[in-house]
Order: C-alpha cells, then sequence, then structure tokens
C-alpha cells in the first residue's frame, strides 16, 4: 500500500488544529467536524495541495467513519427513550420519510435529483452523534428536551442506515439481500442476549484488572465486536456503518448502570482523538469544490439545507405540541435538521455503486455542513432565550 509520509502528517497536524479553530470564536462554536472538513479542504488537492488522499489515509477514514457510528450507537439509552420519547421519534421520522422521498420524486421529476430514494432518505437524517458533545456541554442533555431529542435522533440515525442498506440491495439488483438484514439483526439480538447474560468471573476480574494496565482487555473485546459485526454486514451485502452501529448499542447495553465513565473515556480517546477526526478531514480533502463553483450545484447546497430543515423540522414542530412547549419545540426543530454523518455516508455511498452524480453529493455534503454549522447555534440560542418561559 502506498503511503505519503508528508500527507499522513499533515493529516495528524491538521487534527490537532481543528480544535483551536473551532475555538476562535468563544461566543459561538462553530462543531469541530466543520472545522476538521474546512481544513481538509484547505490543504486538499483543490487548495493547498499539502496532502493527498492515499490508500491508507483512506484506509483509517473507513475505521474512522464505522468508530463514528460506533459510539453513535454507545451513546443510546433505551431505558431512557423508552416509551413517548420513542414512539414519537419513530412517528417523526415516518413522517420525515413520507415528506424527504416525497420531495426528491419531486426533485427528481423536475430534473434536479439523479438517486431520488437516497437524496430523500439524506434529507431524513439526524447527526445525533455530532450533537451529542454540543448538547452535553450546554446542559439540556440531561433537561426535558434532551431526552425527546434522543428518541428522535436515535431513529434519525438508525431509520435511514437500515433503509440505505436494505435499499442499495436493491437498486444493485440483489432484492434477495434484503433479506439478510433480518439474520443481521437476528445474529446482533443473539450476541447482545449472550453479552447481558454471561458474565465469566475471570473475564469480569481481568477488564477490570486491565483498565489501567497494558492490557486494556475490555478495550481489545470492543474491538472484535466492533470488527466482527462490520465484517458480518459487510459480507451480507450490507453497509459496514450498520454494523458499526450495532456494535455499539450492543456494548452500550452491555455497559449501560455500570460504572463505566473511564472505559466511555477510552473509547472518546481512540475515536475523537484519532480516528473520526481522520475520516472529516479526509472527506474535505476529497470534496470536489469544481463542481461547487458550477451555479448549477451551489444552488443546491442552501435548496438542500432548507428542505433538511422542512423535512426533519415540520415533524418535530407539529408532533411534539403536547410533549414540549413552543420555546422547545423551535430548537428541538433546529437539532433534528443537523444531519452531517450520515449523508456524507449516504453520499459516499451511492456515488460508490454508481447511483448518485458527483455534483448531487457534493451538494448535499455542502448542504449537511450548514445545516451542522447553523442550526444548532440557533438552536442554542433560541433555548436559552427560552428557558425563562413558563410551561403551560
Amino acid at each position: 500500500m502506498e503511503i505519503s509520509s508528508g500527507s499522513i502528517l499533515v493529516v495528524v497536524a491538521v487534527a490537532a488544529s481543528a480544535p483551536l479553530l473551532a475555538d476562535l470564536t468563544p461566543r459561538v462554536k462553530v462543531p469541530i467536524v466543520i472545522a476538521e472538513m474546512v481544513l481538509g479542504i484547505a490543504v486538499g488537492p483543490e487548495v493547498l495541495g499539502l496532502a493527498q488522499a492515499d490508500p491508507f489515509i483512506e484506509r483509517l477514514s473507513t475505521f474512522g467513519l464505522a468508530f463514528l457510528f460506533f459510539l453513535a450507537g454507545l451513546e443510546i439509552d433505551f431505558q431512557r427513550i423508552a416509551g413517548r420519547p420513542a414512539k414519537l421519534g419513530i412517528a417523526g421520522w415516518g413522517m420525515s420519510l413520507v415528506l424527504g422521498i416525497g420531495i426528491a420524486l419531486a426533485l427528481w421529476a423536475a430534473g434536479v435529483a439523479d438517486a431520488p430514494i437516497l437524496v430523500g432518505l439524506a434529507l431524513t437524517t439526524t447527526a445525533l452523534g455530532t450533537l451529542m458533545p454540543i448538547l452535553r456541554d450546554s446542559g439540556i442533555l440531561g433537561q426535558r428536551l434532551g431526552t425527546y431529542f434522543l428518541g428522535a435522533g436515535t431513529v434519525g440515525e438508525l431509520g435511514p442506515i437500515v433503509a440505505v442498506s436494505a435499499i442499495l440491495a436493491f437498486e444493485a439488483g440483489e432484492a434477495w439481500r434484503s433479506s439478510l438484514l433480518i439474520v443481521f439483526a437476528i445474529v446482533t439480538v443473539l450476541a447482545a442476549v449472550l453479552a447481558l447474560r454471561v458474565h465469566p468471573a475471570r473475564i469480569v476480574a481481568l477488564v477490570e484488572t486491565t483498565m489501567h494496565s497494558s492490557g486494556q482487555f475490555a478495550i481489545r473485546l470492543t474491538l472484535v465486536v466492533i470488527v466482527a459485526l462490520v465484517v458480518l454486514a459487510a459480507d451480507l451485502g450490507l453497509d459496514i456503518v450498520l454494523g458499526a452501529f450495532a456494535a455499539g448499542v450492543l456494548v452500550g447495553l452491555v455497559i449501560r448502570g455500570t460504572d463505566s465513565h473511564t472505559f466511555e473515556a477510552k473509547l472518546d480517546a481512540v475515536g475523537f482523538g484519532f480516528l473520526i477526526p481522520i475520516f472529516f478531514i479526509y472527506t474535505g480533502m476529497t470534496y470536489d469544490l469544481d463542481q461547487l463553483a458550477d451555479p448549477s450545484t451551489l444552488v443546491l447546497v442552501p435548496l438542500f439545507a432548507a428542505l433538511v430543515l422542512v423535512v426533519r423540522g415540520l415533524p418535530a414542530w407539529l408532533l411534539y405540541r403536547s410533549a414540549l412547549p413552543a420555546a422547545e419545540r423551535v430548537p428541538m426543530a433546529l437539532f433534528s435538521a443537523a444531519g452531517l454523518p450520515l449523508i456524507v455516508a449516504i453520499t459516499e455511498i451511492g456515488t460508490s455503486v454508481g447511483v448518485m452524480a458527483e455534483a448531487e453529493a457534493v451538494a448535499l455534503v455542502g448542504a449537511g455542513m450548514l445545516s451542522v454549522l447553523v442550526y444548532p447555534i440557533l438552536a442554542l440560542a433560541l433555548y436559552g432565550e427560552g428557558e425563562s418561559v413558563p410551561e403551560h
């Protein structure tokens, strides 16, 4: 495998610089993924040319994508969102799916979209993993709004992942592969049941004794789970993000209710400290600015960003009337409409299998960047203003 030592050095330097760029404006917090993608664009071949997207960086980027969705799955607390938050989240994504596919089909009929199903699914995504640090730092995660958003965000990530895996099988003319989703689900559930019920004393003791030593048995076991489910998903013709997400859910079920802060901190260090930044930097490096310079592509960026707000925000505004006051429904709609990582994943899948045009993918990713940059900032500002509003 060809490795460019200069390129990987630039990439890790950019990863270290991204938090500094994101923290330049204390009043307006720029999501770090935006800083990583912007810096990736800057050092990439289309601007400064300091780094090239060689196969080694591409492989690391794939690991970063998998780890991003693993950590998103790890964050899901099914006990917390059980009941009304989950029901509203499912209903909201169902409405988003109808809206998204309907709008995308209209765009396809107008000659604007080449892959209406994938575009429609991209419009239904929510960047739960990206927003979790923002919600945690702002204190919203522990509030009523945070609980309902967890329900919406969980379905807004899991729904598109499963749908893309099924639909791409149809697109490839292998509809039978969609039934393998059931096989994958059964294997994952059986693995979860086994992990919850079987706790060999020696394994538990080894996890505890190596947590602060070079053994790091818990981390190594977790990597086995991630790779095993990613490989299983790939072998079944499904997308790897589904396997990574399922691995996160499985590990989350096992550690829920335990004193796992040290363990989770180590996983955050591996993911957010190393692999995940490389994924977003690589995405920036490979972002096609020439396509974006085309006015017909450029105009799609704000259009798609607005459509994401309609597709994800409108159901949130309508369905949460009895659950949240108006002052919280607007932030809920804005948070729900922020969706970058899954949009990147969907566009990469779509272009790699040849069902999505490059210009379409560039516009969707640009819209995802815009949504993650603008909508959370507006949501935080509006939520802060509405905190003094009495509930009715």
